[in-house]
């Protein structure tokens, strides 16, 4: 009788303990489970969304309040999240295409969990949203510029003469014009930007890097070489700036023009106007204390004579 009161006794304890060790492992397999936000991050198309009856949202500011204490009690949990660009367009698109039901909580929730492979999105890392909506749409616009120089050079096809891929081929060219800005540069802290003008649109890339050899971020080079490579093979007006900083030295301002295909230097003085003059109105202004306004230096890379 003892032996059998003491396993009853036994059998009693797991059984009460059993729901605390589930609810711990949940807990511990939940903190394994990534977690995506899709953010209508402006009015516009907040107000898109609001003619489904399902989304019950009134007011965009309220919104807002609520995504932000949503990610902070997500963050509070320890859950990797990431916030993807939620866009109404695209999430109409995506329920036609899937046979899915807009006005449905469901189909919302399907779409934010796949936008992280097709569109703009970044890590949160407990940033206010004041922070974050600038980044996520600094993002998409990168994205799309991206998207639409790569699309500029694929139409591009072969050369009629010698049968070789415009579009590879001005890539490859914009990657050792790249190298080569980077490798003269020197040591530091560089900010590069190149400017194109499309068929449709100004194209704009900006890439950072450190060092030197220079380290730099994957995509953003990616971004980079595509919009310049999109200027040489269209032979596009444009230009290139690079700022490079170091500890105890005045920044350094380079410059060159997008001409014919070929990123020729400018001078001390060109770069000193183009910085020190408004845009708009044409006006002086005054320079910027602490940098030097210095000519561009010669690119030369082993490019194959044929080039394109």
């Amino acid at each position: 009788m003892a032996h059998t009161r003491q396993s009853k006794q036994i059998q009693r304890d797991r059984r009460k303990k059993r729901p605390r060790n589930d609810a711990a492992v949940r807990r511990t397999l939940r903190r394994e489970v990534p977690s995506t936000v899709g953010l209508l991050a402006d009015e516009q198309d907040f107000t898109a969304m609001r003619r489904y009856r399902t989304f019950t949202f009134d007011d965009h500011t309220r919104y807002l309040q609520q995504i932000d204490a949503l990610l902070k009690s997500l963050a509070s949990r320890q859950l990797h999240t990431t916030v993807a660009l939620f866009d109404p367009e695209d999430f109409t698109e995506f329920c036609a295409e899937a046979g899915l039901d807009p006005d449905a909580a469901a189909s919302r929730s399907r779409f934010t969990a796949e936008i992280t492979g097709r569109g703009a999105s970044v890590p949160y890392t407990g940033q206010h949203l004041d922070s974050l909506v600038p980044q996520l749409i600094n993002k998409a616009v990168r994205q799309a510029t991206w998207e639409y120089a790569t699309m500029l050079l694929a139409d591009l096809g072969e050369c009629a003469d010698c049968g070789q891929d415009i579009g590879r081929a001005a890539f490859d060219r914009a990657s050792r014009i790249l190298m080569r800005l980077l490798e003269e540069a020197g040591p530091g802290t560089h900010h590069l930007v190149c400017s194109v003008q499309a068929p449709d649109e100004q194209l704009l890339a900006v890439l950072h890097a450190e060092g030197a050899p220079a380290q730099l971020d994957a995509s953003e080079g990616t971004e980079f070489v595509t919009v310049l490579a999109a200027g040489i093979a269209l032979e596009s007006p444009g230009g290139a700036v690079l700022r490079t900083s170091a500890p105890g030295a005045p920044d350094h301002l380079h410059g060159w023009r997008l001409h014919q295909g070929r990123l020729l230097p400018l001078t001390a003085g060109e770069v000193f106007s183009a910085y020190c003059t408004d845009a708009v109105t044409g006006e002086p202004i005054s320079p910027e204390p602490g940098v030097e306004y210095c000519a561009g230096f010669d690119i030369t890379t082993d490019d194959p004579e044929n080039h394109h």
